[in-house]
């Protein structure tokens, strides 16, 4: 499996796929001090993606994401809060998500903490629960869980 950076290529198209946040367009998956990552086996077939934003606090909307990751704000940031993930194939969500990490440990050596911002859904939390999360905030809206790795 490969882990491919989403940059302004044709992988973007992918974005309406996202079942959680399908209304979050590429301009602002793609600004500065957010991320977004494509699992392939093959490079022509998408295994999974997901989106993650630097910032200094943890959001608990998308009004705050949004603004806690605009570049100004978010000097000397040290979290990576991952706001949507999906998958298309069995498996494949657990792996990217780790593989960020592991990309982001050796690449962005700054992030010290690894936070979702997930929707309030029995299958967000059976996913992160089941790959080592903990609960760190329930919200209105959301849910934070951090992995500790």
């Amino acid at each position: 499996m490969s882990l491919v950076k989403i940059s302004s290529n044709y992988w973007m198209g992918l974005f309406k796929d996202d079942p959680v946040r399908p209304h979050l367009n590429p301009k602002f998956r793609l600004t500065e001090n957010r991320v977004n990552f494509l699992l392939t086996q093959d490079f022509t077939k998408p295994c999974a993606i997901v989106c993650v934003a630097f910032t200094k606090d943890i959001p608990k909307t998308e009004k705050q994401l949004e603004m806690y990751s605009i570049n100004k704000l978010s000097v000397n940031y040290d979290k990576a809060i991952f706001y949507t993930i999906w998958s298309y194939s069995k498996g494949s969500g657990k792996d990217i998500l780790f593989n960020t990490v592991f990309w982001l440990k050796k690449n962005k050596p700054e992030i010290k903490r690894y936070i979702t911002m997930s929707p309030k859904t029995k299958m967000a939390r059976n996913f992160h629960l089941k790959n080592g999360a903990y609960e760190l905030k329930s919200n209105r809206d959301t849910i934070n869980f951090e992995y500790i790795i």
